[in-house]
């Protein structure tokens, strides 16, 4: 096999690698807008809303006034709107919060 082709062979696998990252989200009352690193979930309020991203389940647990409190990857933590928490190797940022809505941003520490 010549050189070009066998190189072009081993690099596809990892230029598609992204695209599976990506493409491997799911939700239930919620909506993601995902790339590499991170996520953008918007969750509906009023109903249990989760989705899997970035190889991690996020669930939406309660909200009270503007603070949020999710379960990422197991973990349980409260966070106001406009800040941010660690869980478990991920930086979980409330972006919005609204009577309908609740927009969150997962993105991989790594």
């Amino acid at each position: 096999m010549f050189p070009s082709v066998r190189r072009a062979l081993t690099v596809l696998p990892f230029a598609l690698l992204p695209l599976a990252a990506v493409a491997a989200c799911s939700s239930e009352g919620a909506t993601t807008d995902c790339n590499v690193n991170s996520c953008t979930i918007t969750f509906d309020r009023g109903v249990e809303a989760s989705a899997s991203i970035l190889g991690i389940k996020a669930e939406l647990v309660s909200v009270q006034g503007d603070t949020v409190t999710l379960k990422v990857a197991g973990q349980q933590i409260t966070v106001p709107r406009g800040e941010s928490e660690q869980a478990e190797g991920f930086n979980v940022s409330v972006e919005s919060v609204t009577q309908d809505k609740i927009v969150v941003k997962i993105a991989n520490n790594g």
